[in-house]
């Protein structure tokens, strides 16, 4: 099994978020719900990320899942 996580796109998601809400990115790359966690990181070392939303606003989830700060896109899919 590797330790790296499956590039889920290699491009961010843009989501709108509630102010106040959680969100659970999937961190593995395996989740059918991405870029959020549906529970496939079972039986692997992967864990989603907790996210609460500061403000009502667009956000850009990391889609490529090797990004330096999850679980905002920091670019790093530009090198991958």
């Amino acid at each position: 099994m590797s330790d790296a996580p499956i590039i889920a796109q290699k491009s961010p998601y843009p989501v709108e978020v509630t102010e106040g809400k959680t969100y659970f990115w999937c961190a593995c790359g395996k989740s059918k719900r991405q870029p959020f966690c549906d529970g496939s990181h079972k039986d692997t070392s992967f864990e989603p990320v907790k996210y609460t939303a500061e403000a009502s606003k667009k956000v850009f989830f990391c889609g490529c899942k090797h990004c330096a700060n999850p679980p905002l896109c920091d670019g790093t899919h530009n090198k991958l």
